[in-house]
Formats: C-alpha cells, structure tokens, sequence
C-alpha cells in the first residue's frame, strides 16, 4: 500500500488530478513517500459492482471496499477528493456512457418485476447517493479556512449582493408532519438487535431484520405525512403566486438518497398537479416517475401533444420557478441533483436572497425546505441579514466546523433503514428482548425513516470539540436542540463529558436557530466560534459560512481525525463540477480551484511526517504551505474565463513555488539540492510554459467520456505544456 491514496473521483476534480497528480508523485518520491490511487468514482464503483457482466480486462477490483478497511487502520493517510453522489439520472446517465465504451452492463430497472431485476436493482441503488462518505469516514470532521486562506478572502473581498428589508425572500417549512415533529429517540442501555415491522388489518410485514446496534447507541425514529406534505406544497404554491416570488425547492437528494427524491417527486406532481389528474394514467404508461424530475417527464412525454399542451398551460398558470440555468430551461425541479440545499441556499443568500427567474433575471424567492428540522438555519439566516444588511468579508470572522458523522452517524446513514409506506398501519421498531422501541401510525405513502449515532463517535466528536475549542480559544457552540427528541439524547452525553473535563464554562449549547443568530453576531464582530453540530448541519454550515466569508466552499481545510489513528484529508466540496467540465469541453477552460487540495496535501504530508517519523515529509508538507501562500500571494488561482490562466496554469505556479520553497529551505540539504534544478528549470522555463498553456485554450476539448473519460485523452488536455512535463516527468 502507498504512504499517501489520492482517490480517484468525478468531473472537475478528477480532470485537475490528471495535471496535478504528476506534481505530487514527482515530488513526494524525493522524500521517499509513494502516492497511490484508488478509484472511487461513480464509473468505478458501477464496474466494480458487476464483475460477472465484463470481460476479464475490463474488470475493476472494489477499491472504495478497500479503502473502508484501510480507514479502519492506524496506517490510513488518505486524500479524499469530492465524488458524485449519484441520483438516479445520474447513475442511469453513467451506465448508458459505459455501456456505450463497450461494458455489458444491464440497464438500471426503473421497475423491478422478476427477482434478477430486483437483485440488479439492488446493487445499482447500493451506488447511488451518498455511497463513499459514510465508508469512508471511520472519524469525525474538523472543518476551518486555513489561515492564509482566510487572510486572503478578507484582503481581496469577494462582491456580496446587497440584502433589504423589504426583501420577499423568505424560507418556507412544514408546521407539522414532518421528520422534526414526529421524531423520537432513545440510548439503548445494553447491546442488541432490533427488527422494523408494519403491522396492518392484513398481518405483519418485517421491513428490515437483524439491525445490530451496541450499547450506548441514540436509536431515532420518525416519518413524514404524504398527506402533510402534498397540503404543504399545494399551499406553498399558491402562496408563491400570490406573492409575485419564485418558486424554490431545497433538498438532499444525493445524501438522502431514500427519502428526499420522494419528497421531491411529491413537488413535480404537486406542480403538475392538473396534468397529473387529467393523464396520470397515460404517464405511468409512458414510464414517468416524478421522483426522476420534470427533465426526465418531458423527455417521455414529448410525443403527446395533448399532454404537452396541458404542462405548457399549467406551468403557465404557476408562479415562476427559480432557475438552475434560464438560458436551457433547465428549472429547479428538471434533476434532484441539481439543486442540492447546502449549496443552492448559500448561493442564494449570497447574491442578497435573489434567484434567476426562467426570464433570466434575479428575483425574490420562496425556499422551500419541507422538513423544519434544519430549515431554521436558512430562516434566521435570511432574517439576519434583512435586519442588518450583507455581510462584509472583509472584516467578518470565521465559522469553524466539529462535525459527528463517525461511522454514519445520525440522517446520512439511514438509507436502508428508510421506507415509503405501501399500506397503512403501525410501524414499530422491535429490540431482541421484546422491547417496542418506537411505534409510529403511518398512511399510505408516508416516509418513515429512523438514523443512529454510535456513543463511541460521539464521545470523540465531543472529545474533538474540546481539543479544538482549547486550541483556538474561542465562542464554541453546541447546535442541540434540547426540545428535539435525537437532539436531547446527545446533550445527556454532551455535559457529562463537558463537566468531568472541567471545561462546561467554555461551552454554550443552542437550537440551530439561536446559535445561526449568534454565530453571525459572532462574526459579524470580527469574531471566531467553533460550531460543533451534527452530521447533516455540518454539511450545511461547511458551506454556508464558506461561501459567505470566502466565496467558495471548496477551499476548506477538512480534517477527519480517524478514529483508530490513522487520517482522511478532505479537499472541499465539488458542487459547481458539472459546469467547470462544461466549460472545459466547450472552451478548454477549466476554472476549477485546487486550493482544497493544496491544503489536503499539506495536511496529508505533516500527518505522515508525525505517524511515521518521516522528516522528509514533514520539510515537504511545510513546503506546500510556502507554495500555497505563494498561489494566494500572486494571485494565481484559475480565472473563470476562457484565455486568462485556469487551473493548469495554478498547478504550474504550485510546482515552482513549491520547488522554490524546497530548495531555499535550510532543513534537509540533499532535498535542497534535489529541488534547486527543478525550481531553476521551472523558472526559466516560464514564458514557455504560461504560452503552452494558453495555446491550449479555445478550441473544444475531447475527454472521451464524462464519467468515464479516456485516460490518454485527458492526459492530452489536462498537460498541454510539453516543456512543464519535460521537468516534472
């Protein structure tokens, strides 16, 4: 095994790994430190899953399997770059593109009848969502902007759009009915097993066996009315009209891979209401699911032009919807995947509550965030900066993040413990004594859902609070809600631990929508705070504060202090991706930043000099701070547009930074000699390169694939400057 796994993912991040990977082999192999791949992408985890459909030379060993039982290791230094967390036209887009390269694939079942459907469903719904995080993450998340990088972002302040009080943008959520309201929990006090059953007038149907849980576990339950919901939107809807705002929705629907393209076809058919009543029959015979989105309904329904006419009508007679791109018609419910809440409400709020309208201009929207449980973030959010206008990156402080997501902690680790309910009743949750746990009365398409936390990732969570909270000395707040149920199991932990470590002084423990308030307070001072939340607000908050202080949320520094020792370096998130590789196809421009990697890097390196006594690393990784200052310094970070540097030209200014910084340092002299060549040649060397590198740019490039690009193609495009890969190899 290497010293250091770079993963192999999707779109924008992988593309700069074809440039930027070389780099780091070449200089890493000077310390004697050896930097392998595993593939994690979606193409790879589709071809690892059906070995029996493939050639024997087309075959793909499982390496996110692999890489699950590394993290559980002491030796783990893993560099983890943002992956596709596939919703379902996602993964069937992907399949199609392999099969197409030549892979027997069978196509993705849209409705299972015989058993080898449902089997080959099975394993395609195994892939998609949020399939590596919870492998992969064996520890809890230390989430902060690294200094120079925070330094940077307040010299050069990014342009904020200007909030008013009179703003309509408002967030919208159930009053009931929803996951919050129905929600209960327990700590189970000795090991066991438990079993989910739905008990209706028929007799008793078993959803899910064997769940083994130790003790200590927070067992939650909870579910969400259809009938609620449907009310909520149709309601929301008019609303929208009345007010003259977009119509937004806001959800997860790659994490909850189960529950949330439910809730989001429930918005399709609610939207076409009419269209559904007058041909819902005609559809289904075509094929349309509304949990696939109105871009795969159209598609299917194209031909029929009296079911044409009535969507063109309707969506007429609907309020406008907030756009994902006005100029393609590509509207916030075309893809579940294309509006993902962490980043589509930061950049909302980011441009003053504003959202592209389908006649491509901004206007006030309606969020809608259907479940209360976290939408009071968004909704304090929104109220603080109407109060007080746009906040100035400039002067603001900063929002750490100590997240709980261990060993799939809490939501994002409740897909197979998720169902839509097929006939009424009472579902229950059984322990192996005999113990009804939970009991909920469902109807009919109700989704029930129930989600754990181990107690030893949450000991370490709060353990890794209080380790950050002294290194930094700051505001530290625990997001606890002590009136919801989950919520209120994780503060019996929380001060005991707090009080035997003689630290509860320096905590405070909020419902998320005071401790919104009081972190922007926090900030808005010149202030730090740590917030230390659960695993789904810290998906959202290591976005929503990024992209307001720093623009970007990619440029996060993401620690995952594993919990059997050894470490996961996170690069930042990969929501604007699919655009970067569009653009890059298109013009040969990519516009996406590695600083999210430069900093895992350096992470990576130090963290290996510490576990494995190596100083060569540890001078290399000090190194890479140097060279990442050096890219803030100079300004050479990507521009967005076609013909100024992009992200290959950054790599370029990286390596010779980093050469530079190598060959000053006074530490290691035969590194200094080593780099003193490489730093000369790549100075000379500039004029050629930077020219190389603009040449390439303009024209269409050819990648082979999107999902699955063709390596040497990539390659071609990725390093255009044959006089930079003369030095580097």
């Amino acid at each position: 095994m290497s010293d250091i796994i770079y993963t192999k993912v999707d779109e924008a991040p992988e593309l700069a790994s074809a440039s930027f990977l070389p780099i780091i082999q070449k200089f890493a192999a000077a310390a004697g430190v050896s930097v392998g791949t595993k593939d994690i992408s979606l193409a790879g985890r589709i071809l690892a899953t059906f070995p029996e459909h493939l050639s024997e030379a087309q075959q793909q060993s499982d390496d996110l399997a692999e890489l699950g039982r590394l993290v559980k290791t002491p030796d783990a230094n893993v560099i983890k770059l943002p992956n596709i967390s596939a919703s379902v036209p996602q993964l069937v887009a992907a399949i199609k593109e392999l099969q197409s390269q030549g892979f027997a694939l069978p196509d993705y079942p849209e409705a299972p009848q015989t058993d080898a459907e449902k089997a080959i469903r099975a394993k395609y719904d195994g892939i998609k969502g949020s399939a590596v995080n919870p492998v992969l993450r064996e520890g809890n998340s230390d989430r902060r902007a690294a200094k120079a990088v925070k330094s940077f972002a307040q010299n050069n302040p990014h342009r904020m759009g200007d909030w008013t009080a009179d703003s309509q943008t408002e967030v919208s959520s159930m009053s009931g009915g929803d996951f919050f309201s129905n929600e209960v929990s327990a700590t189970l006090s000795k090991d066991s097993t438990a079993k989910i059953v739905l008990e209706t007038a028929a007799g008793e149907t078993v959803l899910k066996d064997g769940i083994a849980y130790p003790a200590g576990t927070v067992v939650d339950a909870t579910f969400m009315s259809a009938a609620a919901l449907k009310a909520f939107l149709a309601s929301e809807i008019e609303k929208t009209k009345a007010a003259g705002t977009l119509f937004s929705l806001h959800m997860k629907a790659t994490m909850m891979k189960v529950s949330d393209p439910i809730i989001f076809g429930h918005a399709v058919k609610a939207f076409l209401a009419p269209v559904f009543d007058a041909h819902g029959d005609k559809m289904a015979e075509l094929g349309v699911n509304p949990n696939s989105g109105l871009g795969d309904l159209l598609a299917r329904v194209e031909g029929d032009a009296a079911i044409m006419a009535d969507i063109e009508a309707c969506m007429a007679a609907r309020p406008p919807m907030y756009m994902v791109d006005s100029d393609k018609g590509i509207t916030n419910l075309h893809v579940s995947s294309d509006v993902i809440i962490d980043a589509s409400m930061p950049a909302l709020i980011r441009a003053g509550g504003k959202g592209w309208g389908p006649d491509g201009k901004e206007a006030d929207t309606n969020c809608v965030i259907p479940d209360n449980s976290y939408a009071p973030v968004y909704d304090e959010t929104i109220k603080f900066f109407k109060e007080n206008g746009k906040m100035n990156p400039a002067t603001a402080g900063t929002v750490q993040n100590i997240g709980l997501m261990a060993q799939k902690a809490e939501e994002y680790g409740s897909h197979p413990t998720t169902f839509e309910i097929p006939e009424a009743g009472t579902v229950k949750m059984i322990l192996d004594d005999g113990t009804v746990l939970h009991s909920h009365a469902v109807e009919v398409g109700d989704i029930w859902r129930s989600a754990s936390a181990r107690k030893a990732p949450i000991e370490d969570w709060v353990n890794l609070a209080i380790d950050r909270q002294k290194a930094e000395g700051c505001r530290a707040i625990f997001w606890l809600d002590a009136n919801r149920a989950h919520d209120a199991e994780l503060i019996a932990y929380v001060k005991p631990i707090l009080e035997a470590k003689g630290v509860a002084n320096k905590f405070e423990i909020m419902a998320p929508r005071e401790a919104t308030r009081a972190s922007f307070e926090t900030i808005t001072e010149g202030k730090n705070t740590i917030a230390i939340t659960g695993n789904v607000l810290r998906d959202y908050l290591t976005d929503l504060f990024p992209i307001l202080e720093l623009a970007t949320s990619a440029k996060m520094l993401s620690i995952v202090k594993l919990m059997n020792g050894g470490g996961l370096f996170e690069t930042g998130a990969g929501g604007s991706a699919p655009k970067h590789v569009q653009q890059l196809v298109e013009e040969n421009h990519l516009r996406w930043d590695s600083l999210g990697e430069f900093c895992a890097l350096g992470e990576s390196l130090t963290f290996l000099a510490d576990s494995k006594g190596n100083a060569k690393a540890r001078v290399l990784g000090q190194a890479v701070d140097a060279a990442t200052q050096g890219i803030l310094d100079h300004g050479r970070s990507p521009s967005r547009k076609v013909g100024e540097p992009d992200n290959r030209d950054s790599h370029y200014w990286f390596a010779r930074y980093w050469a530079e910084a190598l060959a000053a340092q006074s530490d290691d002299a035969d590194l200094a000699a080593h780099f003193a060549p490489i730093a000369k040649a790549l100075a000379e060397g500039e004029d050629q390169i930077v020219a190389e590198l603009a040449a390439a740019q303009g024209s269409p490039a050819d990648l082979g694939g999107y999902f699955r690009t063709d390596a040497a193609k990539t390659a071609a495009v990725m390093r255009s400057s044959a006089t930079l890969n003369s030095i580097i190899g």
